[in-house]
């Protein structure tokens, strides 16, 4: 998988929060969006998850042209159309909601039926992977923010799509958390491209190559 940054830029107003971006993110690999408070890492993070549109330039997605789905490109990768991006993608971060009413188990049995988990696990093994398996018939409304954290990780970790993106993956989680945190991403995430948002050095230390926001302000 690549995706493909041309010329990007998103405003909210007459504010442009950054501009003529161009990069590259290609799997396996993992990258990470740095800046402090306000630079754009989350908004960015959303305009390639398509949950939010850029003001200018351009998002490409690429796979392995073997994909008779997908279109050809002069390059002989096959490129997606919109509506095929979204089965590409997870994303995990803070502002996502659980269904609260839902339990654990309940609530992984019914994202499985949107978006399958990798093919090597099923939803109870992914519960004890969290370490909740006491709370697996517990509505979630009940859960800690830092138990609420780990379950929107895991939804988006063991789903099988080539690309990852983490918004402040750590955020509520304590130092077992940040361990499973670390363990997950180690297990299940080697040959994929991953993107974590984040100003926290310990939440992208295993990324390889750094995008600086603070690069790209008008």
């Amino acid at each position: 998988m690549k995706i493909t940054l041309t010329d990007l830029g998103k405003r909210f107003n007459r504010e442009w929060i950054f501009r003529h971006l161009n990069f590259e993110f290609t799997s396996p690999g993992a990258y990470a969006i740095t800046g402090p408070n306000g630079s754009g890492k989350s908004t960015l993070l959303q305009v390639i998850a398509g949950a939010v549109g850029q003001s200018e330039g351009k998002v490409n997605y690429y796979i392995p042209a073997t994909d008779a789905n997908s279109a050809q490109s002069e390059s002989g990768n096959g490129v997606l159309e919109s509506e095929q991006v979204y089965s590409q993608i997870s994303l995990a971060a803070p502002y996502l909601e659980l269904v609260e009413e839902m339990t654990l188990l309940e609530f992984l049995n019914f994202h499985h039926l949107f978006k399958p988990f990798i093919s090597i696990v099923s939803s109870d093994q992914i519960i004890a992977e969290l370490d909740l398996e006491e709370s697996a018939h517990k509505q979630m409304r009940y859960f800690s923010s830092g138990m609420k954290q780990r379950v929107k990780l895991a939804q988006a970790i063991f789903t099988d799509t080539p690309v990852l993106l983490l918004d402040e993956p750590c955020t509520n989680l304590d130092e077992e958390g940040i361990a499973l945190y670390h363990q997950l991403i180690g297990n299940y995430a080697e040959n994929r491209l991953v993107v974590v948002s984040s100003n926290d050095v310990e939440e992208y230390r295993f990324c390889a190559r750094q995008l600086h926001m603070a690069d790209y302000k008008t």
